[in-house]
């Protein structure tokens, strides 16, 4: 998962949907924990593109 801090808003909307509970909001930046699957929810719910998976487009 590759996370472009410059693009984010920080609204929160991936970290609500990811299945895993691996994304974190501390103050303004989102952390990835260890275990990211890539699975993609986050990436296709950012409004801004902030958040890129290897695994979803």
């Amino acid at each position: 998962m590759e996370y472009k801090a410059d693009k984010c808003g920080y609204c929160g909307a991936c970290v609500a949907v990811c299945p895993h509970e691996l994304l974190k909001q501390v103050e303004n930046q989102i952390i990835i924990t260890e275990g990211c699957d890539d699975c993609g929810k986050c990436t296709i719910v950012c409004p801004l593109g902030a958040l890129n998976s290897e695994e979803c487009p």
